[in-house]
């Protein structure tokens, strides 16, 4: 039976599924595979092995990298996945959940991380169309260039401590990553050996069931890129990444504890109470006064009567209420431990506009940390791609990082590129250090040189050099100290003035 709607074009119905695709899985038609599927070949795993030299042990290496007290329970973690991990990684979900705080502490940390996106930039002229080629390809599969895809890997990095990608081939040939899915780390478990290193690179991680301890998957060390973020040691390939706010668990339970039990205190001891005194009074009697007075307590008047020797006395509520000291200082604890300072994030009470700015600028630098981590993970998935393609750039033909530092307004980041000009670097490496694609730079910079001159170049051709700017530089004549810094353009007769 036909459940196709009535004048429903047929073609654009059979179409539906493919464009599904394309918009949201951007995977080729070709049916995609994991990794894990397939084995890896010789020469793919002694090319990873050149520019990941931590996973294996070199012929010279001697003694053990892991700690002796760690040592037995690596060996059970080999058999059982981690329960330890998995709790506090619950544990840091839970708070994530059920604090506001927290969870904007890891929301802003992410947003912070991934804003400008991934920049890719290349080194040698020779080769940067092609692997700039291949880059915006690989960017597109894989969804990098969408601000939800890098914020749900950078939440996921900062909330667990580990960013596992799992890389997805499809069966085009040559092959080539269409995926890079997050996997969860806390049934990621690393199959190492007694001295930190991966007992079989083809077999290097394994995901196991949480109920059974079952084998989900295995990796090879290629087919999984692990950033771990402040391993206890970065050469031990066991030794996992922490949550941020790992070493905050025990005195956020203190903190939420405390502040329910200031509400308790606030309702039960906040309101006015009044001691009613009748002296010579039988337990009748007091109960039909109790009864009278309760029984009027919902209307305006306020005055109380008595026929017999009594008093009405008011007691006042808690008038402590507003000693938290206790609050205040496992809130400042808890902000000591994470990365942000709590004035970030509301609680502005008695802080200075220059601590906060030396606070903030170790903030960033956290930030700046993190975004390395990520920036590699990704790196290393590409290069990964490239050796599917059949190249091999080496380690300084490209750089994949995000395109905005933290610790730098965009301001200092301008007026230190126009001091790095003044001394005269060159200009690539001034667009690199400003978190731009020196090549994207020359390319958009020719097109707009064509298109204003009435007098283009012919291809081919040689044109005149462009005049540079004129930048002069006044020390201590900026802001806290610093230096100031002026551009004067030439005009059309190159800056000779009037003649």
């Amino acid at each position: 039976m036909n459940t196709a709607p009535t004048g429903a074009p047929r073609g654009l119905l059979g179409a539906l599924p493919a464009l599904w695709s394309r918009l949201f899985q951007r995977s080729p038609a070709a049916a995609p595979r994991a990794l894990a599927e397939a084995q890896p070949s010789k020469p793919m795993g002694e090319a990873f092995a050149d520019f990941n030299p931590g996973a294996s042990r070199p012929p010279n290496e001697v003694g053990a990298r892991v700690p002796s007290d760690l040592a037995m329970e690596r060996l059970y973690r080999t058999m059982w996945i981690d329960t330890e991990r998995r709790a506090l990684i619950r544990s840091i979900r839970e708070m994530d959940v059920l604090d506001g705080r927290v969870k904007r502490i890891h929301g802003r940390v992410a947003r912070d991380c991934i804003r400008g996106g991934l920049v890719f930039q290349a080194a040698e002229r020779s080769s940067s169309q092609t692997l700039k080629r291949e880059w915006e390809a690989f960017r597109g599969r894989l969804q990098l260039d969408v601000g939800e895809k890098l914020k749900s890997d950078a939440r996921g990095f900062v909330m667990e401590g580990n960013l596992p990608l799992q890389l997805v081939l499809d069966d085009a040939s040559p092959r080539r990553v269409v995926s890079a899915i997050r996997m969860p780390s806390d049934t990621i478990q690393p199959i190492t050996d007694m001295n930190g290193r991966f007992s079989d690179p083809a077999r290097a991680y394994e995901q196991r069931d949480v109920m059974t301890g079952e084998v989900l998957a295995r990796f090879a060390a290629w087919q999984l890129m692990m950033a771990r973020l402040d391993p206890d040691n970065y050469d031990d390939q066991g030794s996992l990444g922490r949550p941020f706010l790992d070493a905050c668990a025990t005195t956020w339970r203190k903190l939420v504890m405390t502040e329910e039990d200031l509400v308790i205190r606030r309702r039960v001891r906040a309101p006015l109470r009044l001691a009613h005194v009748l002296e010579g009074a039988d337990d009748a009697v007091i109960a039909k006064y109790r009864q009278d007075v309760e029984g009027e307590q919902g209307q305006i008047t306020t005055d109380f009567y008595l026929n017999r020797k009594g008093s009405v006395t008011a007691i006042q509520g808690d008038a402590k209420l507003n000693e938290i000291e206790d609050v205040v200082h496992l809130l400042d604890t808890f902000f000591a431990g994470s990365p942000a300072p709590k004035a970030l994030f509301g609680y502005t009470n008695g802080l200075s506009r220059d601590i906060l700015e030396d606070l903030k600028r170790d903030y960033y630098d956290e930030v700046d940390g993190v975004q390395d981590s990520l920036a590699q993970a990704y790196n290393l998935a590409f290069r990964i791609h490239l050796l599917f393609r059949g190249m091999d750039p080496g380690a300084d033909e490209f750089t994949i990082r995000f395109a905005e530092r933290r610790t730098e307004t965009p301001n200092q980041v301008a007026d230190l590129a126009l001091k790095w000009l003044a001394l005269g670097l060159p200009r690539d490496l001034i667009y690199a250090d400003m978190g731009l694609d020196p090549a994207f730079v020359r390319s958009k910079a020719e097109e707009e040189a064509q298109r204003t001159d009435p007098y283009p170049v012919p291809p081919g051709g040689t044109g005149a050099p462009p005049t540079p700017s004129r930048v002069s530089i006044t020390p201590g004549n900026a802001r806290k100290g610093e230096s100031g810094t002026a551009v004067s353009q030439p005009g059309s007769n190159g800056g000779a003035g009037r003649a």
